[in-house]
């Protein structure tokens, strides 16, 4: 916060920054989970009312399944509306509360970096040199795994931003909980 109680330029560029990345990330889920209801619908009619089972639907549906969780889950990571069991942090104040909700979104950015994308991006490189394709579609299989490194890397930003926003005595996250229901925003 600089003096005249304004928030600072850094603090200001990554929540509009974070503003796109929320509004891209809900065009691919809503996009991903549109696909994902046509293909299964169109599976079942085609195994049920033409006799015809199309090879290709369950196979896109279970790729854009994976790209939905994923991505999904970073959206909701972003948002604070992730599963979380909070203990320790509501029962303390003032800058111990601060370093306790600083621990935690350390934590969660050495996960994103050491599992999702140091791991997840070793394994799309494995699976692109090994050329391994799926089996209906033959595309390969290190396309649909680049989903574990990308929902890190927004998970990552995510974390950035909720120092900033700690550093800056403010809350982790500024929407309020998810009502049962309520629409993606």
């Amino acid at each position: 916060m600089s003096e005249q109680g304004k928030p600072d330029t850094i603090s200001r560029l990554v929540d509009g920054l974070a503003n796109m990345i929320d509004a891209v990330l809900r065009v691919i889920i809503v996009a991903g989970f549109s696909g994902m209801v046509v293909c299964v619908v169109w599976q079942v009619m085609s195994r049920y009312i033409l006799r015809a089972p199309s090879i290709y639907t369950d196979e896109i549906a279970r790729f854009l399944f994976i790209w939905m969780a994923l991505i999904g889950g970073a959206y909701t990571f972003g948002k604070g509306r992730h599963l979380a069991i909070e203990i320790l942090a509501p029962a303390l104040s003032g800058w111990r509360k601060q370093l306790a909700q600083l621990l935690v979104v350390a934590v969660i950015a050495f996960f994103a970096i050491a599992v999702m994308i140091n791991g997840g991006g070793a394994l799309v490189g494995r699976t692109l040199a090994n050329g391994q394709v799926s089996p209906a579609l033959q595309m390969p299989m290190g396309y649909i795994y680049i989903a574990i490194p990308v929902s890190g890397a927004v998970i990552l930003f995510y974390c950035l931003q909720m120092a900033i926003r700690l550093f800056a005595g403010k809350t982790p996250v500024e929407a309020p909980p998810a009502e049962a229901g309520g629409p993606l925003n």
